[in-house]
C-alpha cells in the first residue's frame, strides 16, 4: 500500500496531505515547501513510495512565488507573510491532525522551498531540528529587479540578500540535522550552496551536502534520484530527536 493524498484546506489556503498506510497514526510528519513552479509531491511516486516506507505524513501547503519569506506577497495574502501562515496555520495543523510530539516535524524543499526550509530551519530550529533542501536557490536576490513577485517584497536586492537562509544562521544555535543538494550541472545555484557549506563548516555546525551527484535528464529526475538521501535523512534525524526526548 502506497497510503494516500488529498487536497484540504489549512487556515484558509489549499494544501496537499500525504497520510501513511496502515494502522495507527504517524509519529513523524514532513512540511514540504514547493518550488517556483508550485510543484506538489502528489504526482512524484518516487517521494510518496519512500513516505510509504517510512511512515511518514506530509503536508504541502500552496505558497505561489513568495519565496516562503517573511515579508509580505501580494499574491500570496495581503496581510499575512508566508512565514507566519507556516508557523501559526500550518505548523499546529500538522500537529493536531497526526497528534505529532515537540520536534517531530522535519522539513522538506525544492528550488524555492529548498531555500525556504533551510531559511526556516534555521531561523526556528527548536521547532525544525531536521531539514533538507533539494537545488536550493539561496541566492534568490539575484533574481531582484526582474518583474518577480520579490520586488514587491523587497525595497531593494540588498534588503533581499540579507534575507537569504545563510544569514539567518545562528552560531551556537541550529537544527540538529541539515542536508541540502545540488546538482553540478546548476550552475545558477551551485555558488550559493557552495557558500552556505563554507559558512556552516567555518562555525562548526553539523551538516551533510552533495554536489556531485548529477541527473542528465534534468532537474525533475534529479529531485527524484536525490529523493532516498532526503527522505531517509530526515527520517533518520527526525527518529534520533524522538528517542532524545523519552
Amino acid at each position: 500500500m502506497q497510503g494516500a493524498w488529498s487536497s484540504v484546506d489549512v487556515g484558509g489556503k489549499p494544501a496537499e496531505v500525504y497520510e501513511p498506510p496502515g494502522p495507527g497514526r504517524p509519529r513523524l510528519g514532513l512540511l514540504y515547501l514547493h518550488g517556483a513552479a508550485q510543484d506538489t509531491l502528489r504526482d512524484r511516486p518516487a517521494f510518496t513510495r519512500l513516505f510509504a516506507e517510512h511512515h511518514l505524513a506530509c503536508v504541502g501547503p500552496a505558497g505561489d512565488q513568495s519565496w516562503w519569506a517573511d515579508r509580505l506577497s501580494p499574491e500570496f495574502d495581503p496581510a499575512l507573510t508566508p512565514e507566519r501562515y507556516l508557523l501559526e496555520r500550518v505548523l499546529p495543523f500538522g500537529r493536531t491532525r497526526w497528534g505529532l510530539g515537540q520536534r517531530s516535524l522535519g522539513l522538506l524543499g525544492i528550488g524555492m522551498g529548498g531555500q525556504g526550509a533551510l531559511r526556516l530551519a534555521f531561523k526556528h530550529p527548536d521547532l525544525f531540528p531536521a531539514v533538507a533542501g533539494l537545488g536550493p536557490a539561496l541566492e534568490y536576490h539575484e533574481l531582484y529587479g526582474q518583474g518577480l513577485p520579490l520586488d514587491e517584497m523587497y525595497d531593494s536586492k540588498e534588503q533581499c540578500r540579507q534575507d537569504t537562509a545563510p544569514m539567518h544562521v545562528q552560531p551556537g544555535h541550529f537544527p540538529a540535522h541539515i542536508f541540502f543538494c545540488m546538482d553540478p550541472a546548476h550552475d545558477a545555484w551551485l555558488r550559493g550552496c557552495e557558500r552556505l557549506h563554507e559558512k556552516l563548516a567555518a562555525l562548526g555546525v553539523p551538516h551533510e551536502t552533495d554536489f556531485t551527484t548529477t541527473a542528465a535528464g534534468g532537474a525533475e529526475d534529479y529531485f527524484d534520484r536525490m529523493a532516498g538521501r532526503a527522505v531517509r535523512f530526515l527520517h533518520r534525524g527526525l527518529e534520533q530527536e524522538s528517542r532524545r526526548l523519552l
